[in-house]
């Protein structure tokens, strides 16, 4: 366990540990400690490490062996959701309540009573919102936020943090609705992190970690459209 516990805390990270060291641990646990500034995590994603640990822990940061990820425009639709995106019954709106949908990501779940959404975290991931680099989407009826996602844009990648719902096919339909997005702007990845069976349904595939730090280096360097996240603060229906 020597070699991940390289980052001392409360210090700026400027680099990160070789992400193939994270093979000693077989779920990606890389280092331990560090600080979650902006220029931190941002030198975070760009190397492909994302924090993700409980209150009490120190931070973790974690680059999993095989990554999910999506490609922007290329999501899958299943006739249930199809029907319910035909119905336009959600309103979908980028970065109108960003507040709102991380207190929403961090609040407990039936299955789920705690949460890795710390304090801290919700602090700075806020601090990147205002910075330009975090966002948000937002699923909404009439005025109501019913669900939604959030995470960091960097490059041409767009990184997944966490999303809910408080409707069926809220938060399939916001990602739905990024994922098109995305690919208007111009965006060649969206990464999800850890992978599960509601991301594969709706297009989500595993790639190797070698894979996806190489698409990373290519990414991050490249920039979107000049109309990316333009329409924050906007309404649309989800039709």
């Amino acid at each position: 366990m020597e070699p991940l516990l390289s980052l001392v805390t409360n210090q700026l990270v400027d680099t990160f540990p070789d992400a193939e060291t994270a093979l000693d641990d077989p779920d990606g646990l890389l280092a331990a400690g560090g600080d979650l500034r902006e220029d931190s995590l941002l030198t975070a994603y760009a190397q492909g490490v994302f924090p993700w640990f409980s209150e009490g822990q120190p931070i973790l940061w974690w680059c999993p062996a095989e990554r999910s990820v999506m490609v922007p425009g290329e999501h899958k639709i299943s006739r249930s959701l199809r029907k319910t995106l035909n119905k336009a019954q959600f309103n979908v709106s980028l970065d109108m309540d960003f507040a709102g949908v991380i207190d929403a990501c961090a609040a407990p779940r039936e299955k789920s009573p705690g949460t890795w959404i710390t304090e801290s975290m919700r602090s700075a991931y806020t601090r990147l919102h205002r910075a330009g680099y975090a966002h948000s989407v937002e699923c909404y009826i009439e005025d109501e936020l019913v669900g939604g996602l959030y995470g960091i844009a960097l490059g041409s990648v767009f990184f997944g943090e966490s999303m809910f719902s408080r409707r069926s096919d809220a938060s399939k339909v916001a990602l739905v609705k990024l994922s098109e997005y995305l690919y208007e702007w111009g965006y060649g990845l969206i990464d999800c992190q850890i992978h599960n069976p509601h991301l594969s349904t709706m297009g989500a595939s595993l790639i190797p970690r070698s894979t996806f730090l190489g698409a990373l280096r290519n990414l991050t360097r490249q920039s979107p459209s000049k109309e990316a996240w333009q329409l924050s603060g906007q309404r649309t229906t989800n039709d």
